[in-house]
């Protein structure tokens, strides 16, 4: 057995440390220097124009509670593997923020959250961060349907046929998925991930779901008081069922986080575009909410990052433990 030197393990553990917080910087920066859509200039005349600190705190607030029901979240469901605090519920989501924001889907926030459980707690806490976000996509899929349902009334996107053919695809989909419930993949089922799933009580799925339901209102919402400030004057209903239809369509196709407003940005455009909004606003909109919700969390996070205390398992010389 060869032992590893305790200053290499301090450098690795450091070296760690920068790449996951300085491969989060470079791809924020790489996203917002070389996006030739950005018109920054229209951006300062317009921001000159609307410079009032009443809407940009209330933009602002709106963020802050957005991560605010996402911490909640999580301190609901980890609290069946052990009780955690606010503050540490706060330290873990923002920290899987950046660790998960150059991977695809957020994957890395999956491990993130992880490092700070027991090795043991590990699959447990990964499956409580997949029902964490689950609830959140399900709530985007569902309200989502709706409005691009109230929103294809009103401007005929999809023809009556597709809609009907997709609807009875779905409903296809859902009875084989139950019907084969049983069979396994690597030891996994549907029914035995169901039964997972029956085993977090109640209450919890309860809490879970209202501040899923509270988290979709307050980003969405967020999404429709930008329109606001840009001074674009359209009917609520429309304008929302505009922004829940982006979402699900752009929840629907898998990205890495730090592309994630390049993704609905594209879709946002489409429907926008329908209702007359310019390009360039509508670009803007979607850049602004994922530097809100995507970008100051994870520099945020990039603190916890770096002070985190990372356990290394050395095959070399059976010791764990290297922090920094």
């Amino acid at each position: 057995m060869i032992p590893i030197p305790h200053k290499t393990k301090q450098f690795l553990v450091l070296l760690i440390k920068v790449l996951i917080v300085g491969g989060a910087f470079y791809f924020i920066y790489n996203q917002l220097a070389n996006n030739d859509k950005l018109d920054w200039q229209k951006f300062i005349v317009l921001f000159q124009k609307n410079q009032s600190i009443g809407p940009i705190a209330f933009i602002l607030f709106l963020s802050v509670l957005n991560r605010f029901f996402e911490i909640l979240k999580w301190q609901n469901l980890a609290s069946i593997v052990k009780p955690i605090t606010a503050a540490e519920a706060t330290k873990q989501v923002l920290a899987a923020q950046t660790a998960g924001i150059f991977t695809p889907n957020g994957i890395g926030e999956y491990a993130g959250k992880a490092l700070f459980f027991d090795k043991s707690e590990t699959k447990k806490v990964i499956f409580l961060n997949l029902i964490c976000n689950e609830i959140q996509m399900i709530l985007t899929v569902f309200i989502g349907i709706v409005g691009l349902l109230y929103f294809n009334t009103q401007f005929q996107v999809i023809m009556t046929k597709t809609v009907t053919i997709l609807f009875a695809i779905l409903t296809l989909a859902f009875i084989v998925l139950f019907s084969v419930k049983k069979v396994k993949i690597k030891g996994y089922s549907i029914e035995k991930l169901l039964h997972k799933i029956n085993e977090i009580p109640k209450q919890i799925h309860q809490k879970n779901s209202c501040l899923g339901v509270c988290r979709y209102l307050v980003f969405s919402h967020q999404y429709y008081f930008l329109f606001l400030v840009f001074d674009v004057d359209l009917p609520y209903l429309l304008v929302m069922s505009a922004i829940t239809s982006v979402y699900f369509i752009a929840s629907s196709i898998p990205t890495f986080q730090f592309l994630d407003f390049a993704v609905k940005g594209s879709v946002a455009v489409y429907f926008f575009g329908i209702l007359g909004v310019n390009e360039w606003i509508v670009i803007f909109i979607s850049t602004l909410m994922w530097f809100l919700n995507v970008v100051l969390p994870a520099i945020i996070g990039s603190y916890y990052v770096l002070n985190f205390q990372i356990l290394i398992p050395s095959v070399f010389d059976g010791e764990r433990e290297a922090t920094l």
